[in-house]
């Protein structure tokens, strides 16, 4: 993941509160790259949300586990068929969707197996990403996402813009969003121009019709 992990309340990390804040007390819950834990176990301490986790690293699986968290090894280009439709209220998938090998597929795979959908990306249309590209005339990083075009796990990096042409030709709702910077901080002008300013974006999707 290439979230950079601020700390903030109780310990959770800047964009998992952020996620927390959206999801309702008492709901299902599915982690999609679930890493540690620590956002399930902070949502079932909190909200008495039923979670289960998705991992495929299995250091994280057994820190998972050891925070108490329902987890299940599971490379996620392997897909999402074992479970049922509507199976849960929330399916969260937090800085991963660029890692994966059919981002769209499994997009479709969430929101089926799933009320909601909320899915975190670091935005490639960033105005340091393109001044980079533009000027450098190099592959450009910056704090959202650190890693050289070398070393890097992200095979499918996109843009606001892009996201949201994809959500509308799939007729997703987007219930809503929110940008921040690397801090996962935010301020007024990410509102008025997300694609240009916004580092980290996050949405709140819905199956249309």
């Amino acid at each position: 993941m290439n979230t950079l992990s601020t700390p903030t309340r109780d310990g959770l990390r800047a964009d998992l509160a952020l996620i927390s804040d959206w999801i309702a007390p008492g709901t299902r819950v599915l982690d999609l790259g679930c890493g540690n834990g620590a956002l399930l176990a902070h949502l079932e301490a909190t909200k008495n949300v039923r979670g289960y986790g998705l991992e495929i690293d299995p250091d994280n699986v057994i820190a998972s586990i050891a925070a108490g968290v329902n987890v299940l090894q599971l490379d996620l280009d392997a897909g999402l068929g074992q479970f049922e439709d509507d199976s849960f209220d929330y399916v969260v998938m937090s800085s991963a969707i660029q890692e994966v090998q059919q981002p769209h597929v499994l997009i479709d795979e969430m929101l089926r197996i799933g009320r909601d959908s909320i899915v975190t990306f670091p935005n490639f249309a960033h105005w340091r990403m393109r001044l980079s590209l533009s000027w450098y005339g190099v592959m450009p990083s910056s704090r959202a996402l650190p890693n050289r075009w070398y070393n890097t796990p992200n095979i499918h990096l996109c843009t606001v813009r892009d996201f949201e042409q994809l959500c509308a030709t799939k007729r997703v709702e987007i219930v809503r969003r929110h940008f921040v910077n690397h801090a996962h901080r935010a301020h007024a002008a990410m509102r008025l121009a997300p694609n240009l300013l916004g580092e980290i974006a996050l949405y709140q999707l819905r199956g249309g019709s």
